[in-house]
């Protein structure tokens, strides 16, 4: 317990999933936060489940690809906490289409979400941790980040390869080797997770479900604290020697 106590953060995209888990962990763990995402009621739920719990959040509606959305955003956390110490850059959206099919309206709303909204939450967590002494922002890509797949993801693998190595420049741009901000920046390579939305479609498809195992070694699915655990290490100070890193939690799916 209170692995970052003390600390103040923004998780994106936290009203369901991966985000959801991210947001409780943290505050379990002694930090306030800031629950963010576009839609509403679950978004509410997640910062009335943490005070629940005897945690401090609130609730911000937030559109990830909008500046002006970010930089109101920021501005409440620093108003309502006085800092920002972990930027969680979750928020995110899926497509499968082959890319014959795919249109450029399609591929631009993608990126849009999974990529500019990325450089936009890195952009303005910098500006408010490089004035407070410094932080932990951790951009969630994935597997398909790395690695291809035959399978209509190839807009999505775009934009988390995009996620990928734009966090290793930020790290470096953050580091002594830059401007020395003490700003450390690591991505998040998540396999497929069991979240709600998983699991339903899991119980009604026995093949989809042996599928998706099959492609994980370890020979079952992560659930969102599988996911949440390494977000707090990363945020946490025992991470304190890592930056532009990747860590990949996909039970042994990039190793095969």
């Amino acid at each position: 317990m209170g692995r970052v106590e003390g600390k103040t953060a923004i998780v994106t995209g936290a009203a369901r999933g991966l985000g959801r888990g991210i947001a409780l962990l943290l505050a379990k763990e002694g930090a306030k936060v800031a629950v963010t995402d576009i839609l509403e009621d679950g978004g509410k739920e997640t910062a009335e489940e943490i005070r629940r719990e005897g945690g401090k959040a609130i609730f911000i509606k937030h559109d990830v690809t909008s500046e002006d959305s970010w930089s109101a955003v920021v501005k409440k956390v620093l108003s309502e906490f006085g800092k920002l110490d972990i930027m969680v850059n979750n928020a995110g959206v899926q497509l499968i289409k082959e890319i014959a099919e795919t249109s450029l309206e399609e591929w631009r709303g993608l990126m849009s979400v999974n990529l500019d909204g990325v450089f936009l939450g890195t952009k303005h967590a910098i500006r408010a941790m490089k004035e407070s002494g410094g932080g932990s922002i951790v951009n969630m890509s994935s597997v398909v980040g790395i690695i291809g797949r035959p399978d209509g993801t190839a807009a999505y693998s775009a934009s988390k390869g995009g996620v990928r190595l734009f966090t290793k420049a930020a790290a470096l741009e953050c580091s002594k080797m830059g401007y020395d901000y003490n700003i450390r920046v690591n991505s998040m390579h998540p396999g497929v997770i069991k979240t709600d939305m998983v699991a339903e479609m899991m119980t009604h498809d026995d093949e989809f479900k042996k599928t998706l195992e099959s492609i994980h070694p370890i020979g079952f699915l992560g659930e969102p604290i599988d996911v949440a655990y390494g977000v707090l290490y990363l945020a946490s100070d025992e991470a304190r020697l890592v930056t532009g890193a990747e860590l990949v939690i996909d039970g042994g799916w990039t190793a095969s």
